[in-house]
């Protein structure tokens, strides 16, 4: 999720469609939430591992 994050926001830097940069920028928040709250072993939406 922090990757597609990742070059949405850059795609849409390059690009210039706000639309695309505002997507990757919530995709990378929330990626960086999940990734944070599932490494400190606390379950999220009932699970504790996400792969």
């Amino acid at each position: 999720m922090i990757v597609l994050g990742l070059i949405l926001l850059v795609i849409g830097l390059l690009v210039g469609l706000s639309l695309l940069t505002t997507v990757g920028g919530v995709l990378i928040v929330v990626g960086a939430i999940l990734w944070i709250l599932g490494s400190t072993g606390r379950s999220v939406g009932g699970r504790r591992h996400y792969f």
